[in-house]
């Protein structure tokens, strides 16, 4: 019953916070007044301006701090990109459909839905069905189609809405395909990441930071997935905002300069050793755990502190945060090893940003399927000698027989692994010619014995050429809004007590309005003093709200509250104003021409609040 009741109550406490976030405009479902549409939201005023400040401060905490490159790709992706990135193969969801309606759903959430319910809701349980259950959903993300059908029969799940039969679990894309021009011969996708646009000009970027490794290129943009059934709000969405960092680092050396700035911090961490044996997140040293083996590398270690420090600096509850590691079966053949942080929220634990050491695999891709090198060169101390593989395309050759094309034929030779290049040399000797596949050309061409060398020497080199490892964090924003929005949402009783108020605590950082404005009374003078220190707190950068109804003081600040807005000003007199902070609900009396340098200062994290109660006196309401 305990856990009825605990669910019970998360779900009044996330209904008290949609409620308040829909009625005072932070979010609202998109052509509301057309039903609106399953997985799309607008932001309102309030919510854009959270949004906004968020986003300012991930570019002061990553691209400033890390002096990252930032670009801004397009969202549509020509489909071979995508194929060569293996998102047309694999971009996939099982899914399931209503047999007499059509109406389809994510065949996991199913399952997990209804273990989930009989584990919370089922008072008489039996313990040998509770721990089967639990290992469904522990082993949930490993199950094939077929055995997720299995389950799905075996337990009776049936359609939610029409309690229909359902089909055998089957694969859906989640992209959004559509054409190219309108010929309708150029296909393409919604990109579902931003990380893509980064890969492809990594030649350019490389070349743009002097050649030079480790950098980092950074990119904020909308990214697009056409999620099979849709569900808790700003949490699973069809449209949203991503911020993604791509650091490129040399495979031999992923050791941090800076590491050391994070390697104290202590944080709940959850090691796949931890999650596979039963046990619980526990606090380790950030040092600890890459010393140990725990985390992979100093590089991936750094950005883990990072993403501590932004998330936790944002208002995040850091007894409701913690990283845990992807299990073997959860990560990519290729990745080295990867890390969520994950919310706690009304929902559960909520995979909010991932960070991946993706190893080499998306150069190497984007190489072979384009015919572009996407290399680093190092230079060596002291030339060595190696037997290497040499392909000399003969330019003039192939520029006479591919005449505009030769660029594109000289780099898809060049490219080559060594294995096809032996293959196309045998070939060559044994029949003079051979076909070869020209992925930028998209087609077949004819390479002839003398338009290419390709030989084995040993030869003096004088630098590395390497394919670079990327460490990836991946935010995303909307998740990472809604969970702060749940951390600072409470409830406080009126003054009369006959009411309870909503508050959110946002930190000044990233609270939508930084201050209100209110004449005491409707007074032409007070007014007047209003405007002055409006137009203060526009010149200083900060935005406001004023408000000059006549609606008691009370009143005006418990709206303001409810916007999460972290202080009033009120007008009382012609030469000094009362400053009120949100949470204390503590006053201090401060001049007219000061009052704007007070909230930049706070607010700006020059000072604390502590700090301007001891400077300015206080004042009793």
């Amino acid at each position: 019953m305990d856990a009825a009741r605990e669910a019970q109550n998360r779900e009044a406490f996330r209904q008290a916070v949609t409620n308040t976030l829909e009625r005072r405009l932070f979010y609202i479902p998109s052509f509301k007044i057309y039903r609106g549409v399953a997985g799309l939201y607008d932001y309102g005023p309030p919510g854009c301006a959270v949004k906004s400040n968020v986003l300012a401060f991930w570019r002061q905490h990553f691209v400033l701090e890390e002096n990252m490159l930032e670009v801004d790709c397009p969202c549509v992706t020509p489909e071979v990109v995508l194929k060569a990135s293996g998102h047309v193969e694999k971009f996939t969801d099982l899914m399931v459909k209503d047999e007499k309606t059509g109406v389809c759903y994510r065949a996991d959430h199913l399952l997990k839905d209804f273990c989930n319910e009989k584990l919370e809701r089922d008072p008489n349980l039996p313990a040998e069905k509770a721990a089967e259950y639990r290992h469904v959903l522990a082993v949930l993300d490993d199950l094939s189609a077929e055995e997720l059908g299995a389950k799905i029969k075996d337990y009776g799940i049936t359609a939610p809405d029409t309690r229909n039969p359902l089909s055998a679990p089957y694969p859906f894309n989640l992209m959004f395909q559509t054409s190219i021009g309108p010929s309708g011969l150029s296909p393409g996708y919604l990109r579902p990441e931003t990380a893509q646009g980064i890969f492809v000009n990594f030649k350019d970027l490389y070349y743009y930071n002097g050649s030079k490794l480790p950098f980092a290129a950074a990119q904020i943009g909308q990214a697009f997935r056409n999620e099979i059934s849709p569900r808790q709000g700003l949490l699973r969405v069809r449209e949203f905002t991503l911020a993604e960092i791509e650091h490129f680092v040399d495979p031999e050396d992923k050791s941090h300069p800076k590491f050391s700035d994070v390697s104290k911090l202590e944080f709940l961490m959850f090691p796949r050793e931890d999650q596979v044996s039963g046990r619980s997140a526990r606090r380790i040293p950030l040092g600890e755990a890459v010393a140990q083996g725990i985390v992979n590398n100093e590089t991936l270690g750094y950005f883990i502190g990072r993403v501590y420090l932004f998330l936790t600096h944002l208002g995040i509850d850091r007894d409701r945060l913690r990283f845990r590691q992807h299990l073997q079966n959860e990560m990519a053949h290729y990745a080295a090893d990867c890390w969520d942080a994950e919310i706690e929220c009304s929902y559960g634990w909520i995979e909010c940003v991932g960070i991946a050491d993706r190893s080499a695999y998306d150069l190497r891709a984007h190489t072979d399927k384009s015919g572009v090198s996407l290399i680093a060169h190092e230079k060596l101390p002291e030339p060595r000698e190696v037997e290497k593989l040499v392909i000399t395309p003969v330019k003039k050759e192939l520029g006479l027989a591919f005449k505009g094309n030769q660029r594109m034929v000289v780099e898809a030779l060049e490219s080559m692994g060594e294995k096809e290049a032996l293959e196309l040399k045998a070939t060559l000797e044994s029949k003079g010619e051979a076909e070869f596949q020209v992925c930028t050309l998209d087609k077949v061409v004819t390479i002839k014995k003398n338009m290419v060398s390709i030989s084995k020497e040993k030869i003096k080199e004088h630098q590395r050429v390497f394919t670079p490892s990327v460490i990836e964090p991946s935010f995303g924003i909307g998740r990472i809004i809604y969970c702060l929005y749940e951390h600072s949402f409470y409830t406080r009783a009126s003054r009369d007590g006959d009411e309870q108020l909503n508050v959110f605590r946002f930190p000044p950082l990233v609270a939508p309005i930084k201050c209100t404005v209110f004449p005491l009374v409707q007074n032409a003078e007070y007014e007047e003093v209003a405007k002055q220190i409006a137009r203060s707190l526009t010149a200083a950068g900060l935005s406001y709200k004023i408000d000059i109804t006549g609606t008691s003081i009370g009143k005006r600040y418990a709206r303001t509250d409810e916007l999460g807005v972290p202080f009033a000003i009120t007008v009382d007199s012609t030469t000094s104003v009362t400053v009120r902070e949100r949470d204390s609900k503590q006053q201090i009396r401060v001049n007219v021409d000061e009052v704007a340098s007070v909230i930049k200062e706070v607010t700006e994290g020059h000072s604390t609040w502590a700090d301007v109660m001891w400077k300015y006196p206080t004042h009793s309401s």
